[in-house]
Parts: structure tokens; sequence; C-alpha cells
């Protein structure tokens, strides 16, 4: 997949490592959940 769209945002996965997939995708996740997101990423992908 080349694109994560959401009513939040859009995130391009095409060439990115894992983290910065996790990382783009918490970015256009809901804003109550981004932080609990952004901590679960840092503890499996050490972000």
């Amino acid at each position: 997949m080349d694109f994560v769209v959401t009513e939040f945002g859009v995130a391009e996965m095409r060439g990115k490592t894992v983290q910065e997939r996790a990382r783009a995708l918490c970015d256009i996740a809901h804003p109550d959940f981004r932080d609990m997101l952004r901590d679960e990423a840092r503890r499996m992908y050490n972000i």
C-alpha cells in the first residue's frame, strides 16, 4: 500500500521503514488515541 487516509490526514507508506510507518500512522490517528499509539510504538519499535 502506498497511502493510508483517515479523516485526520494522509500518511505515505511507500519507501518508509517500519518505525517511520508507525510514526506516520500515529500522526493521522484520532487525537484521543495518538498518545497511546505513540507509547506502544516506542515500546515495540524503540521509536
